[in-house]
């Protein structure tokens, strides 16, 4: 884990930085490593978490969900997959659904529809192949959304390709275990 980036806590941060955070640190009752590290350019990360805001805006939880998981698995983030399953639990999916997600196959996946395949397939491929190769996939999903939906979701996932970064070049621990560690 990096140690060269101070870790801010909440009365450090900058104000507008620290009132935003707020709300969810209350609801989560933790203030993550990530926000902590990301304070040290508060303009960034507020602007980054005002275009998350926006993306959930623009897209069903479900589709939102679905692209989090995926580029959290794929890119091997930890951080985020976890945090992600366990709000794909609060807003009442499946376990089933959030393991097939988690899977990357959306072939074989029988929880997900048609709508949802496509897009973690387009998802995938443009992960694989930095969106070179991704028209046919991308094709494929805006048939089943809307324009908008489908322009947000290719923003969505470059969103989550942030983050994955961000935390993996950081070396930072995901601040509670996957819903399926807990199984165990």
């Amino acid at each position: 884990m990096s140690e060269t980036i101070p870790r801010l806590e909440m009365a450090q941060m900058q104000p507008d930085l620290a009132a935003y955070l707020r709300p969810r640190v209350e609801r989560l009752h933790y203030l993550g490593e990530l926000f902590k590290c990301a304070a040290n350019a508060p303009n960034v990360i507020l602007h980054f978490m005002h275009f998350t805001d926006a993306l959930k805006q623009a897209l069903p939880d479900r589709l939102t969900e679905l692209g989090a998981l995926s580029v959290a698995s794929f890119m091997e983030n930890r951080y985020e997959r976890h945090q992600h399953e366990r709000l794909c639990v609060k807003l009442g999916f499946s376990r089933a659904w959030i393991e097939q997600v988690n899977r990357l196959d959306p072939a074989a996946a029988t929880e997900l529809n048609d709508e949802e395949k496509a897009a973690q397939t387009y998802a995938l491929k443009a992960l694989r192949t930095r969106g070179l190769d991704a028209r046919t996939e991308f094709e494929a999903l805006a048939k089943l959304v809307t324009p908008a939906e489908a322009m947000a979701f290719v923003m969505l996932i470059g969103r989550y390709v942030t983050h994955a970064i961000a935390v993996n070049t950081l070396g930072l621990e995901p601040p509670v275990p996957s819903i399926f560690e807990e199984e165990q």
